[in-house]
């Protein structure tokens, strides 16, 4: 599963990769099956509080307690020995990728990586948000060992609750709203919220990193810690070791699932778990094309070790954004692996 927030430099992926890999180390019990919980109204929820009939999300508290238990049961086993498959059966879209690209790659982490990579963890201080008549559910936690909270969307592939997004933020998670009977309320992702809807807010992000911001991305915040690593990247794209010989461009990709969650916050915006990703593209300049080629490095090895005069990584992501009802929306935090090199 997914660790804090990777970017498409090495030198990030190998200084982030250390830390995160503490928040999702692995453990082992059996692989049960995450089957469908029978809809049921938030553990809070008053039944006398209103005439109207009470809400029901698809879950109770105690079911998706159970659902996360099912979850972390079958990651630790399934990461202890990189078992897509079996993580397969709890888990999908963007983490999913992410995770098969963590095991694509695992070789070529230092011993330490690997091993905290292989200890248990459980999820830590949950807090279970619940959407009213949805047929999902997100929770609030930390992962054993690690102080930074996550926010991980659960949803149902088939008759499974798979473990959909999860992403780690550094940056304060702002109060989800529970009044409707301590449930929580989706928000439709295609809904504008202030300057944006929430489905807007990628294509808006990943223009930081094609153009720094100057056309998509001019609608998000610049100011935030993920925004000022995108537009740091777009600026240093022209420098390096390869700079002489090569061009560096980035390019705005369809994740490989599409689907964005949104709750409505306790101050009336917008928290939105979306996914995001691009490809990152390095190039020979033409008058070097003939009589040079590019060295791809460990990683990019991994999925074509050939050297070539044009080196295309691929880059899923997922990323947690806030849309307040004025002003622009932020991202507060994101998570990107290379799930493909060509």
């Amino acid at each position: 599963m997914p660790r804090p927030a990777l970017t498409p430099t090495r030198a990030r992926v190998r200084a982030a990769r250390r830390s995160v890999i503490t928040l999702v180390a692995l453990g082992v019990t059996s692989a049960a099956t995450l089957t469908g919980c029978g809809g049921g109204a938030g553990d809070a929820a008053d039944p006398g509080a209103s005439a109207s009939p009470t809400p029901k999300g698809a879950v109770t508290r105690a079911q998706a307690a159970k659902i996360v238990d099912t979850y972390v049961a079958v990651n630790n086993k399934a990461n202890a020995t990189r078992n897509a498959k079996l993580l397969g059966t709890v888990e999908s879209g963007q983490v999913h990728e992410q995770s098969k690209g963590d095991y694509a790659t695992f070789a070529t982490w230092t011993k330490a990586d690997q091993s905290d990579y292989e200890k248990p963890f459980s999820y830590q201080d949950r807090e279970y948000y619940i959407p009213a008549d949805e047929d999902w559910f997100a929770v609030k936690a930390t992962a054993s060992g690690s102080k930074t909270p996550a926010v991980l969307v659960f949803d149902k592939e088939g008759s499974s609750w798979k473990l959909m997004s999860a992403v780690y933020s550094d940056a304060p998670i702002p109060t989800i709203d529970t009044s409707n009977h301590g449930l929580a309320t989706a928000v439709a992702p295609s809904a504008r919220v202030g300057t944006l809807a929430a489905d807007d807010v990628s294509p808006a992000f990943e223009d930081l990193y094609e153009t720094g911001g100057k056309k998509a991305g001019a609608a998000i915040s610049h100011t935030t810690d993920p925004a000022k690593d995108a537009l740091k990247i777009y600026k240093d794209r022209t420098t390096g070791k390869l700079a002489k010989w090569a061009t560096k461009k980035f390019f705005a990709k369809d994740p490989a699932y599409g689907r964005t969650y949104a709750l409505r916050l306790a101050d009336g915006g917008v928290l939105a778990v979306i996914p995001t990703a691009h490809t990152a593209e390095q190039m020979l300049k033409p008058q070097y094309m003939s009589s040079f080629q590019i060295t791809p490095d460990d990683e990019e090895a991994v999925y074509n070790p050939a050297k070539r005069v044009v080196i295309t990584d691929v880059f899923q992501g997922m990323a947690l954004a806030t849309l307040p009802k004025s002003g622009k929306p932020s991202v507060i935090a994101y998570e990107y692996r290379m799930t493909d090199s060509k």
